[in-house]
């Protein structure tokens, strides 16, 4: 297994963390692998807590504490770390998703997030949150476009969406809400910062069926999936898990247009909205 890239401490409390097990595993003369025996996890999985990618738990930290003789540093600091603006079932994902390399994620209904303007944004929440007030709104729409950031890098991370056609078609917020969600996917697209491709509603049944999905790759830890209902999510790291949902993820690009047949219908789509809005 690869050993993780070295962290920046001053970047977050989550990268401090990772650095000092990273120093107090080896200053002990244990392995990754080696460490997770007696944590009853896998290696890869402390290779995800020392790269930052996966948020340690109280439990971890005190075991953490007990096996590498570290006092109390990790349980006073762990909470620091675990601190998130994103829902609970959400956070977890979100931060590995900042440091992946590479992200393949299939979305059902919705655009993706990272793919959102603030108007589909808020039309989203506001469907969530009928009765929320507008600064609660205000505050979820600024984490959602926070996330964004990561597509300000030219290649990094690699960001390949397969759309359900569902997500094209139905109304969030308002036509013109939907032509300026279309049009600024398809920018992405027309820029190469994006693949995109559309899992046409001919397609029929597929391979994820049962809902979204997201994997995601480092250069310094195992990959990840993500999948997600109503206020429920779950990460996993475990190899097969993940096999399973890149081979489910194969099946839906086979199944979806070409990424250039894909912008044509997304620009075609967005324009209707935008004509049937001002006739």
């Amino acid at each position: 297994m690869a050993g993780p890239k070295d962290l920046d401490p001053s970047s977050s409390p989550r990268a401090l963390l990772g650095a000092e097990l990273r120093h107090a595993r080896e200053k002990a003369g244990l392995s990754q692998e080696e460490l997770g025996q007696r944590l009853f996890v896998s290696g890869s999985f402390v290779g995800q807590l020392e790269a930052g990618t996966r948020r340690m738990q109280a439990e971890y930290a005190r075991l953490l504490d007990e096996v590498l003789g570290t006092e109390d540093f990790f349980r006073r600091n762990c909470g620091a770390s675990a601190k998130s603006k994103y829902p609970e079932h959400f956070a977890e994902a979100a931060e590995a998703e900042a440091r992946a390399c590479a992200i393949s994620q299939y979305a059902p209904l919705l655009i993706p997030g990272l793919l959102q303007t603030p108007a589909y944004a808020e039309a989203v929440f506001r469907a969530y949150r009928p009765t929320a007030p507008d600064d609660e709104i205000g505050a979820l729409v600024a984490a959602r476009l926070d996330r964004t950031r990561i597509l300000a890098d030219p290649t990094t991370p690699m960001l390949w969406v397969v759309l359900d056609e569902a997500a094209l078609r139905r109304w969030i917020g308002s036509k013109a809400v939907m032509a300026e969600a279309l049009r600024h996917m398809a920018s992405l697209a027309r820029r190469h910062r994006v693949i995109v491709q559309v899992l046409p509603f001919r397609a029929g049944a597929h391979a994820a069926l049962d809902g979204p999905l997201k994997l995601m790759e480092f250069d310094d830890a195992p990959p990840l999936s993500f999948v997600e209902a109503p206020d429920v999510g779950k990460l996993s790291d475990d190899p097969a898990t993940v096999t399973r949902h890149n081979r489910m993820f194969k099946l839906l690009l086979a199944a979806s247009l070409s990424p250039s047949d894909s912008l044509v219908l997304i620009e075609s789509v967005a324009q209707d909205y935008a004509h049937e809005e001002h006739p």
